[in-house]
Parts: C-alpha cells; structure tokens; sequence
C-alpha cells in the first residue's frame, strides 16, 4: 500500500466573544467575523460604540491560529487556507450554525434583528454562511472584500436577495479596485441581488461612523464618502 491521506471528524472546542447582555431585552444581535491575522477578543472592541444595551454583538473566532510573525509572540486566527478548503468552509459553517443556536437558546429570535458582519477575510466567511447554513438574518455586511469567487449556487444568490445587503469598504483601501467592485456589481445584478454601497474616508479598516449609520439606518452628520 502507498501513501494515502484520510479524513476523521473531531469535536473540538471554539472560542467567541461578546458586548452586551443576553438577558436584557434586545433589539439587534450582530455576529461578527474577524479578518486574517484577528482575534475575536480583540476585533469585538471596533463594536463597543454599539454596545448601548439594546444589542448583543458575539464575534466567533476562527478554528485555526498561528503566530503572526512565525515565533512565539502575537497570536491571530485564520478562517481557512486553501489546503483541504471545502472541509474547512464545511467545519466553519458547522461551527457557526451552532454557535447561532447557542446564542438563541436565551434569545427570542423574533423579538430581534440579526446582523451578520465580515471583515476582510471574514468576508467570504459571514457570504459562505448565509448561503451553505442553517442561519437566518435580517442584515448582511460585507466590509472591505468581496464575494467569494466560487459564490455561485442559485441557492446562495436566492438567500442574499432575501436580506438587506450592505457592501462597505475604505476609500482608500488598496485591496479593492474599482474594477473588481465594477466586476462584482455586475455579477450581483445578473443574479437579482440588490445591494447598498457605502463608502468611508479611509483605509483597510472599520469605521466608527459607518457601523452607526448601518445599525441605526440613519446617516450622521459630518460623515465622509
């Protein structure tokens, strides 16, 4: 016999953070997924502007860390790689389908609206679980990258029409061009799926004044484009 490669299921254990309280009477939970290189602990206090009380934000972590520089020194976390990737996008998916269950075993899913966020590599995270799981949200955000490529079942395209979908990014971010944006219109409105676009002054970043404006569906004053 040669050499040959297997696969086995495991239960491990994941870990997540949260901002607010989940006995409280609620109007909003966000979930929120960090980019390459994050930490959730670290990533949930870009949304501490939005801890009033009224929402729960839960930032999951993702299943893989390293140490950022290849030491042992800073430690981020990873969503996947492109080494046995559909396996990762399925345990990812899994890992967030329940996590969403845990969190409304406390919460009546009714009595709120759910947002889902990604970030940079969280991106193509928070679209993968609104299309392959069992999630169901009111709000997606897709901030600072854009719709995986192989984003292509009639499935997917049906449940990102169901919902309001928000594509932010810096005005300044040099990992969006404005061809790649042109090309990712085009492809959304090919498939039904209309989508709001925001735009900051800025970088490859969040901003305070954009995640506002997107919970509270209102436009503050002062605010760049």
């Amino acid at each position: 016999m040669g050499l040959e490669e297997h696969q086995l299921k495991i239960e491990r254990t994941a870990r997540y953070a949260t901002l607010g309280d989940g006995h409280k009477p609620l109007s909003q939970v966000w979930f929120v997924c960090h980019g390459y290189g994050q930490l959730a602990r670290e990533f949930i206090r870009h949304f501490e502007i939005l801890d009033d009380e009224t929402r729960l934000i839960v930032a999951p972590e993702a299943l893989s860390r390293f140490y950022r520089d290849g030491t042992q020194s800073e430690i981020g976390a990873s969503w996947m790689t492109r080494e046995a990737r559909l396996n990762e996008i399925d345990d990812y998916v899994g890992y967030l389908d329940a996590l969403y269950t845990h969190v409304f075993e406390r919460i009546e899913r009714d009595s709120v609206e759910v947002f889902i966020l990604g970030f940079s590599q969280g991106v193509a995270t928070a679209a993968r679980w609104v299309a392959h799981g069992t999630v169901h949200a009111e709000h997606l955000i897709l901030w600072a990258s854009l719709v995986p490529p192989e984003f292509q079942s009639r499935e997917g395209f049906r449940r990102l029409r169901a919902l309001q979908l928000t594509l932010v990014r810096g005005s300044q971010d040099s990992y969006l061009s404005n061809a790649h944006l042109e090309e990712q219109r085009s492809r959304l409105e090919h498939h039904g799926v209309t989508a709001r676009e925001m735009a900051f002054e800025g970088g490859h970043r969040l901003d305070r004044e954009t995640l506002i404006e997107i919970a509270t569906d209102r436009k503050p004053a002062d605010h760049g484009g």
